[in-house]
């Protein structure tokens, strides 16, 4: 049944041959690539707001300038991806420039940020997703939560669903709130040069404002900065684009500045002009579209594709984290599993790893959206700083034709992003403390993984020692009565060892005697040990023998072997009808014996 469900869900497999049919069109990496970044235009300005309304509505004036030094970031950080593109093909964006020219313990802090970045990219994109949602119907504010946590799971199996897929289905919603905000910003411009927009609504640029600082000034910045998170996506999934993958990789990203700066531009504005004033209740998104529209079918169309943009943002870190856990497990930083696709293609254990862990966050969050910016944006600026800086001493160190101008460019870019992640951590320090003590703790986290798979590495590598020559077997079978399924292991085991134990524990003198007159009556060729357990153990007395057994067979220069006899029911609910100590006893001489433990099975007919 969970077969049939998993196809249902999912899809049927595909061959391996397929993988470039995979392969992502410009068109649709935009879609899934470019989601995050689009989105936060929907909350990006409202967070400049947030912070403006702590000095009073005189001075919303101030997220004007305010928005022009986002763009004049956002150029910069889209002319050093750029770079990154081109010099590094194969993909890893921040973690691998930073791990190949500053060095392992930075490319770990980039890699690190950048995972928990595409958790909280989920975490932030559903929830305000949700948000929009519940702006438009408020009777669904008390059920946020639970919202977000079904939107994640249906982005989760979409995801599963392979990468082709979700971009087809995701396409159509991106580019139809592209569609909604540039009808918002058309009409809305048009209503501010007729005269149709309110005049009196916001207070003139230049205006005196009465306890303005440049600490808050400073902080809205860094805010508004969180509608830059998602321009690095690109570079660290390159591989999922069609060939040439780096020219097509740029090619997007220029597309998706383009997009970004225009739509930024034009909400900022238009914010301003109408005199928006950000609540709990109701995002900025919908106030503009309510005042330039009212609440007509526009209105819940605008609404509708913010909601959905917002959601599927979260895409874009579904894209991307498979493609960076790969490059942290190839490196030996992460375990193997994520080094492994699934039957749709994808990476589909980093898939699931980000959905549970993004709905862990929304339930410890609660959904507040303005809880999580902060952390999320913090987590991406760190690791713009480290790569742009890593490309500095790329191009300082090889010194390739043209390399002045590309130089440049990643300076601009390192010195921006530093700029702005100090401006983070000084003005957000209380909610940006966490960072302080989990990404040592992830970095840490990957040098044990490693030290594990070296550890690992030695003890399988072979070398010029001549190995023990094993002088025979001794098989030690525990047995519970004279069944066919002891008849077989039986059988089994002497036929392929020197020496047979058959071992019986025994929980009373009665038994104990009833089993010796049939064992010799059934099978004397095999010597029967039995133990007497005081107190009903059956592990302990069996380890005794067994310990008993290992000093003989060392002696012999034999290997001891554990043969279990094990019930295979035809159903599985069947196996809570039958004792399950044979798997125990399994499980605990794997992990403390140095012994081989095999299992005969005997399958159940019904």
């Amino acid at each position: 049944m969970l077969s049939i469900l998993k196809r249902y869900l999912i899809g049927k497999p595909l061959k391996s041959t397929e993988l470039s049919e995979q392969k992502l069109s410009n068109t649709k990496a935009l879609a899934i690539l470019s989601s995050d970044a689009l989105s936060s235009v929907a909350y990006g300005p409202e967070q400049i707001l947030i912070v403006l309304t702590t000095v009073g509505a005189v001075a919303y004036w101030y997220s004007v300038p305010i928005g022009i030094g986002v763009l004049i970031l956002l150029l910069a950080l889209i002319l050093s991806y750029r770079q990154i593109i081109f010099s590094y093909p194969h993909g890893g964006g921040a973690y691998v420039v930073s791990k190949q020219n500053l060095g392992v313990i930075p490319g770990l802090v980039a890699g690190g940020s950048l995972l928990v970045d595409y958790i909280l990219t989920v975490a932030v994109s559903v929830s305000a997703g949700t948000d929009a949602i519940t702006s438009a119907f408020p009777v669904l504010h008390a059920h946020t939560v639970f919202i977000a946590v079904i939107l994640v799971i249906c982005i989760t199996i979409l995801n599963l669903r392979g990468l082709t897929e979700s971009a087809s289905i995701l396409a159509y919603p991106v580019y139809l709130f592209v569609v909604a905000l540039v009808i918002i910003i058309i009409v809305g411009l048009y209503n501010v040069f007729t005269g149709h927009a309110p005049q009196t609504a916001h207070s003139a640029i230049g205006t005196a404002v009465p306890g303005i600082s440049l600490f808050i000034l400073l902080k809205a910045f860094s805010s508004g900065c969180s509608a830059l998170t998602g321009v690095e996506a690109i570079s660290n999934a390159i591989p999922n684009f069609k060939e040439p993958s780096d020219k097509n990789a740029a090619k997007t990203l220029l597309m998706m500045g383009s997009i970004l700066a225009v739509l930024f531009s034009g909400v900022m504005f238009l914010a301003y002009w109408y005199g928006i004033v950000p609540n709990a209740e109701e995002t900025v998104m919908s106030q503009l579209g309510s005042d330039i529209f009212g609440r007509n079918i526009i209105y819940f169309f605008i609404q509708g594709t913010t909601a959905l943009i917002l959601v599927l943002a979260a895409n874009t870190g579904f894209s991307a984290f498979p493609l960076l856990a790969y490059n942290l497990a190839s490196d030996k930083f992460m375990p193997r599993m994520y080094l492994l696709r699934g039957d749709r293609l994808g990476y589909s254990n980093g898939i699931i790893t980000l959905g549970i862990a993004s709905i862990l966050l929304i339930i410890a969050f609660q959904g507040k959206t303005e809880a999580l910016i902060p952390l999320y944006a913090v987590g991406v600026f760190v690791p713009f700083t480290l790569s742009q800086t890593g490309m500095v001493i790329k191009w300082i160190r090889e010194k390739p034709a043209g390399w002045l101008p590309k130089l440049t460019a990643n300076f601009v870019g390192a010195f921006i992003s530093a700029t702005v992640s100090i401006i983070f951590l000084t003005t957000k320090l209380n909610q940006v403390w966490s960072i302080f003590i989990f990404l040592p703790l992830i970095v840490i986290l990957f040098l044990r993984i490693r030290k594990h798979y070296e550890a690992v590495g030695d003890q399988l590598r072979l070398n010029n020692d001549i190995p023990e020559k094993i002088s025979g077997n001794i098989m030690v079978v525990p047995v519970a009565g004279i069944t066919k399924v002891v008849e077989r292991t039986m059988q089994y085991a002497q036929g392929i060892a020197d020496e047979v134990y058959a071992v019986y524990i025994s929980f009373d003198k009665e038994s104990e005697e009833q089993m010796r007159e049939k064992w010799e009556a059934w099978n004397p060729n095999v010597k029967l040990i039995v133990v007497h357990s005081e107190y009903r153990e059956i592990t302990r007395p069996l380890l005794k023998v067994i310990d008993e057994m290992e000093a003989k067979a060392h002696e012999q220069g034999f290997e001891i072997t554990v043969l279990i006899p094990q019930f295979i029911t035809r159903k599985n609910w069947h196996n809570v009808l039958h004792n399950q100590s044979s798997l125990l006893l399994r499980a605990y001489l794997l992990h403390k014996r140095s012994v081989i433990v095999t299992t005969v099975p005997f399958r159940f007919k019904v």
